[in-house]
C-alpha cells in the first residue's frame, strides 16, 4: 500500500511566525507530528510519503504514485483541507480524514466526499481502520469513546519529514488536562485524565532525533504538561541526566496550567533540563470571567505574583488571553494591556471566545440559541465571534483591535521583553560553543538594523541591550530572538485589524462608512 500522508494549510495565525522565519531560511514553525504518528501506527511494510503543504505543494507524481491520501487537519486547517479532499477524489483516490476537525464536525468532512473518517485518537481507530481495508471496504467511519495506553505509541516517523524546513520539532509526553474550562475542546477529545508516557519511551524519541541530526528547538506539544506532576518529575529527572550526556542538544518550550508557579522543585527541574519558555493560559484577569468559566486554578493566588515566580525561576513566559466572556464588563481590552504590561509577559495570544464544538460552552449556548453559523470560516485570532455576546460585538471587537494593536506596538513590545528578561532567572544548562551559521548572522543583523537604526525604536533598542548585558548578561542571546519575534507581530496586528474591521462590516453594511478604531 501506498500512502501519500498529507498536511493542509494554515492560514495566518499568531503563531505563523513568517517574518521571522523567513529571516532564517525555514518555511514552519513546527511539522505534523499528529501525522508521523499516524505513519507509526499504521503497517510498516506500508511506503509513506508526506507532505507538508505549508512548505511546498503536493505534486501529480505524488498523487498518482499514491493508493491512498491520509489527511489530518485541526479546526484552523478546515479551508485547505476540505480543499485537499476534493483535490485527491477529483483525482479517483482513496482518501482517509482524522485529526481535531473531522473528530470535533464529521458531517462536514463526510460532504466533502472523503471515503473513512478515522476519529478520535489513532491507537485504537486506525487498526480499525487497517482491517476494514482488509476486508476490502472502502468506506467506513471509525470511532471509539475509550481513551489509549499512550505508553504503547510508538516512535513518530520523523524521517519523513522535511527536517531543514522546520524551526523547531515536536514531542509529545501526554494527553490530557485535569480542569474543566468551560470554553477548551481538550478535555472533549483527550479527556480530564492525563494520560503520560514511560520516561525512557520519550527518551527514545529524543535519541531518534538526535540521531537525524537535530539540533534545535523542540516544543512539547502537551496541552498541560504539568497535568500530571508525579509522572512529568520523573520524566525531568532522567531527561535532564540525558540533555547532561548529549551535551544539551535541544531547547525546549511546553504549555502548562498556572499553578506551575506553586510548585518549586518542578519548575527547577525543568530549567535543569534546558526548558526556557512555557505558554500559560491565563484568558483574563478578571475573576468573573475566570469562574464563570470554571478556570477555577486561576483564582486561587495573585496571577501577577505566579508570572513572576515563573519568570525569576528561568522560564520565560507566553500567554493566552480571551476577550468576550459572558457577563464581561467594558474595558476588558485595556484591562488585559495592564495586566501583561504589569506581569511582564512579552508574547501575549490574544484572541475573541469561540465556542469549539462539543465543549460545555459550546452546549450552554446551542441551547441558549446563540450559535451563529459560522461554519465557513477557520477560527483564529483574526475571526469574530461564533455566537452572540452579551454586550454588543462592535464594542468588543473594538477593545480587542485596540488591545492587539497597543500590545504589538514596537517600543511597547520591547519595554515589556526588557522588563522581562531583567528579572529572568538563568539558564542552569551550558551547551559547547558552537559558531553561528551565516543564516543566523544574517537574521541578526537584519533585527539590529530595523530596530536599532532604522525604526524609532533606536534609542530602546540599545538602551535595553546594554542594559541586559549589564544587569543579566546570561539571557542575551534569548532577549534578542524576542526582539526578532516582533517582526511578525508588527505585521500580524495589522492583519488582525482589517479582517476584523471586515468581518464586522460584513455583517452590518451601516459600519461601511464609519471608522470603526482610532489608533
Amino acid at each position: 500500500m501506498r500512502v501519500l500522508l498529507l498536511y493542509p494549510l494554515f492560514p495566518k495565525t499568531f503563531w505563523s511566525y513568517d517574518k521571522i522565519l523567513e529571516l532564517v531560511n525555514r518555511k514552519v514553525l513546527l511539522p505534523p507530528l499528529g501525522l508521523i504518528t499516524v505513519a507509526a501506527l499504521l503497517p510498516q511494510e506500508w511506503e509513506f510519503k508526506l507532505v507538508d503543504r505549508n512548505i511546498r505543494d503536493v505534486t501529480e507524481a505524488e498523487f498518482e504514485w499514491a493508493d491512498l491520501v491520509i489527511i489530518s487537519a485541526m479546526i484552523v486547517q478546515k479551508t485547505d483541507a476540505l480543499n485537499q479532499i476534493k483535490e485527491a477524489k477529483r483525482r479517483g483516490k482513496l482518501v482517509a480524514f482524522g485529526g481535531p476537525y473531522p473528530t470535533s464536525l464529521p458531517e462536514e468532512a463526510k460532504k466533502a466526499g472523503v471515503d473513512f473518517l478515522i476519529l478520535d485518537e489513532g491507537e485504537i481507530t486506525l487498526p480499525m481502520f487497517v482491517e476494514a481495508l482488509q476486508r476490502g471496504e472502502t468506506s467506513g467511519t471509525f470511532r471509539t469513546t475509550e481513551k489509549p495506553d499512550v505508553t504503547q505509541t510508538p516512535i513518530p516517523r520523523y524521517d519523513l519529514l522535511e527536517l531543514d524546513a522546520y524551526d523547531s520539532m515536536s514531542v509529545q509526553f501526554s494527553r490530557g488536562c485535569p480542569f474543566q474550562c468551560e470554553f477548551c475542546d481538550i478535555i472533549v477529545l483527550y479527556g480530564r485524565k492525563p494520560r503520560t508516557k514511560e520516561p525512557a519511551q520519550l527518551l527514545k524519541e529524543l535519541d531518534y532525533l538526535y540521531e537525524l541530526g537535530w539540533r534545535r528547538g523542540i516544543f512539547m506539544v502537551d496541552d498541560n504538561f504539568i497535568g500530571n506532576k508525579r509522572n512529568v518529575k520523573l520524566l525531568l529527572k532522567e531527561l535532564k541526566v540525558w540533555q547532561k550526556e548529549h551535551q544539551y542538544p535541544f531547547r525546549f518550550n511546553t504549555e502548562a496550567s498556572v499553578d506551575l508557579a506553586a510548585d518549586s522543585e518542578l519548575m527547577e527541574l525543568m530549567v535543569e533540563s534546558n526548558f526556557d519558555a512555557v505558554f500559560l493560559g491565563i484568558e483574563t484577569p478578571d475573576e468573573e470571567s475566570l469562574k464563570l468559566t470554571k478556570k477555577f486554578q486561576n483564582t486561587r493566588s495573585s496571577l501577577t505574583d505566579d508570572v513572576d515566580k515563573i519568570i525569576r525561576a528561568g522560564l520565560r513566559p507566553m500567554a493566552g488571553f480571551i476577550i468576550g466572556f459572558d457577563g464581561e464588563k467594558q474595558g476588558a481590552g485595556s484591562r488585559i494591556i495592564s495586566f501583561v504590561e504589569q506581569a511582564a509577559i512579552p508574547t501575549a495570544m490574544f484572541g475573541m471566545l469561540q465556542a469549539l464544538p462539543n465543549t460545555a460552552l459550546w452546549n450552554r449556548l446551542e441551547k441558549e440559541g446563540r450559535l451563529r453559523d459560522n461554519t465557513k470560516k477557520d477560527i483564529n485570532q483574526t475571526t469574530l465571534m461564533n455566537f452572540v455576546p452579551t454586550r454588543p460585538i462592535e464594542e468588543i471587537s473594538q477593545e480587542y483591535i485596540e488591545a492587539f494593536w497597543k500590545l504589538y506596538e514596537p517600543e511597547r513590545y520591547i519595554d515589556r521583553a526588557y522588563k522581562c528578561f531583567l528579572k529572568l532567572g538563568p539558564p542552569k544548562c551550558k551547551a559547547p560553543f558552537k559558531m553561528p551559521e551565516l543564516v543566523d548572522l544574517k537574521a541578526l543583523a537584519t533585527v539590529i538594523w530595523r530596530q536599532g537604526f532604522k525604526r524609532s525604536t533606536r534609542w530602546k533598542f540599545w538602551h535595553h541591550l546594554f542594559g541586559i548585558f549589564r544587569h543579566n548578561p546570561a539571557v542575551w542571546e534569548h532577549y534578542l530572538t524576542l526582539c526578532a519575534h516582533n517582526e511578525h507581530f508588527l505585521e500580524y496586528r495589522q492583519i488582525v485589524r482589517d479582517e476584523i474591521e471586515r468581518q464586522l462590516v460584513d455583517t452590518n453594511p451601516k459600519l461601511m462608512d464609519k471608522k470603526l478604531i482610532e489608533i
